[in-house]
């Protein structure tokens, strides 16, 4: 069995739109909030300096279906674990509830980059040190 990330967000006035729900967009910005605790939480970033280079973790695919109206002040409970680590790139799962009620799911491919001043960044393999990090939050059923 997977661990699973779990943590909160509060529905901000400034996440909603003019009908007093969470604006789709929102939720992107949740899911890379989600992402960057979960990241802390295991003591890595998603920026960090390697010996003559950064590595970083551009996005590259974003999807999130949306299951009913979240609206300000709802507290939500946010799960996060990870569909698929490959040898480049991580896919998160997050799942959106408040009272067992499900409001969103959605994924999030990043992939594992070298950063330099004046170059386009490049992928690279992502390092053992980080992907065993990240291992035990594989959902082993997943399907992406």
């Amino acid at each position: 069995m997977s661990q699973t990330f779990q943590t909160t967000r509060r529905v901000e006035f400034r996440d909603t739109d003019a009908a007093g729900i969470v604006h789709f967009s929102a939720f992107l910005i949740y899911m890379e909030q989600v992402e960057h605790e979960f990241l802390r939480s295991l003591g890595l970033s998603v920026h960090h300096q390697l010996e003559d280079t950064s590595m970083s973790w551009p996005r590259v695919s974003v999807d999130c279906d949306y299951r009913g109206p979240a609206k300000f002040e709802d507290v939500l409970d946010v799960s996060l674990t990870i569909a698929r680590i490959g040898s480049r790139s991580v896919t998160y799962r997050f799942h959106f509830e408040r009272d067992e009620l499900t409001f969103a799911e959605g994924t999030m491919t990043a992939v594992c980059c070298q950063v330099r001043p004046g170059h386009a960044p490049k992928s690279m393999e992502i390092p053992e040190w980080f992907k065993e990090k990240l291992e035990p939050f594989v959902d082993q059923t997943a399907t992406t």
